[in-house]
């Protein structure tokens, strides 16, 4: 079902509505925002320089250092009266990025998530269970009140207590999980030590899933918990940007859908800052064109992606994100060598005698860089086995060592021995910035 009629204009009419919010948007931060109108005056930039979408180039960025520097709400382009929402990043150093919204703001939070949750087939018949943490997150509250605009009947169970989660499940017939990842499988994993199989004793049939990535690989592994007939997709945003809501994949699973009329979507080189020709994969760089409060120019998001223009299948003419594939500032150096985690999990997940819960674990010794991948087994009988085990290990190792370039320390530990998360997975343990 596709929601709104903007998802299907032609590329000439989504460029003139981009154009004509962003002049309206540019000026307003000029105006109203100190912090924008210093940076632009820096680079010799009025508001009417921007004539065209190619002089968004000249405009500039935006990072998440820009919204701590300016902690609360030094970016905000509204008064606090004017606010009706305010949330919060967690971030784990420094100040966090907050954000808010208008009464205005809200409605177009609540209409792009309804668009990308018709998108993954969500309809008024479903009954949505949402594992996201409810609080200054924005993941919780922008899918609920995004599916209620729908007409879905919202569950708000909020994340961890994953048996009575199961519970919920069940009883209440809900058909349409939202959820991380990680977090979807390990209730798919728990639903099984309780007796469940979640395909066939659970009515799940919808996964809408977001806070992480998803890798194709992962995908296959909620297939097998969940059934090969579940609707499986993720969707993309930020509490910098909106929320989720900034894009999500259709059916057709070719790419995540971004809603243009909302956002402008550039890629740039992460090294030179130059905007790169289409379907060149760099760094996602979004501006918001129509929120009121916080509307950022600009942000560099450090996901690394591309952009595909081509129609799709599903009758969208929206341009369309590739799954990420990793981040610009998550990216790992060991010896030398550029390594995102996904590339680690894509090896792992396609090896059918582990599970899909693993730690990636960076340290230094005797001046060189190690890495340790700490991987569970899918059955715990091969523990009896060193011949075996060795086996397993030796391939993991073989096949890591193709893709990446470079040799990794495998452990084998039983299942369900790695730690689980409820919100955004952890993956990665870099010990080395502990050192001096």
């Amino acid at each position: 079902m596709i929601w709104a009629k903007e998802e299907t204009l032609s590329r000439n009419e989504i460029e003139e509505i981009q154009l004509s919010r962003l002049q309206e948007v540019v000026r307003r931060i000029y105006e109203k925002v100190p912090a924008y109108r210093k940076k632009m005056d820096q680079q010799g930039i009025k508001p009417d320089h921007v004539k065209s979408l190619s002089d968004l180039k000249n405009m500039p960025f935006t990072t998440k250092q820009d919204l701590r520097d300016n902690y609360p709400f030094g970016l905000f382009t509204v008064s606090k009266k004017e606010l009706v929402r305010i949330h919060a990043s967690s971030g784990t150093t420094g100040k966090p990025t907050v954000v808010g919204y208008t009464r205005n703001d809200m409605k177009i939070w609540t209409e792009c998530v309804s668009r990308i949750a018709a998108m993954g087939g969500t309809t008024d018949d479903d009954v949505a269970q949402i594992c996201f943490g409810y609080g200054m997150f924005t993941g919780a509250l922008g899918l609920h009140y995004g599916l209620e605009n729908i007409g879905a009947s919202v569950c708000p169970t909020s994340s961890g207590n994953t048996q009575k989660q199961i519970m919920y499940m069940k009883d209440f017939g809900t058909t349409l999980l939202v959820a991380t990842p990680s977090y979807a499988l390990h209730i798919g994993e728990v639903a099984r030590q309780m007796g469940f199989d979640p395909a066939k004793d659970l009515k799940v049939k919808i996964g809408l899933f977001g806070g992480e990535g998803m890798t194709e690989a992962m995908r296959q592994e909620m297939y097998k918990l969940w059934g090969q007939d579940m609707k499986v997709t993720q969707n993309y945003g930020m509490s910098e940007l909106i929320g989720p809501g900034v894009s999500g994949e259709c059916l057709e699973l070719c790419g995540m859908h971004i809603n243009e009329d909302h956002f402008i979507a550039e890629i740039i080189d992460p090294e030179t800052e130059e905007v790169l020709p289409p379907g060149e994969k760099g760094e996602l760089v979004i501006s918001c064109i129509t929120k009121e409060a916080l509307p950022l120019i600009r942000y560099r998001t450090r996901d690394i992606t591309r952009l595909m223009y081509e129609p799709c299948k599903c009758g969208r003419t929206t341009v369309r994100m590739e799954n990420l594939s990793g981040r610009s500032d998550d990216m790992l150096i060991i010896r030398g060598v550029n390594v995102f985690p996904s590339q680690i999990e894509e090896v792992l997940l396609k090896v059918p005698e582990i599970g899909a819960h693993y730690e990636i674990i960076v340290d230094r010794k005797d001046h060189l860089d190690t890495m340790e991948i700490k991987v569970e087994l899918a059955d715990e009988s091969l523990l009896d086995s060193y011949a075996k085990l060795g086996e397993l290990e030796h391939r993991i190792k073989s096949k890591i060592r193709v893709i990446l370039g470079i040799d990794a320390s495998i452990k084998l530990v039983a299942p369900r021995s790695l730690k689980r998360f409820e919100g955004k997975a952890r993956r990665v343990t870099d010990l080395r910035t502990n050192m001096l």
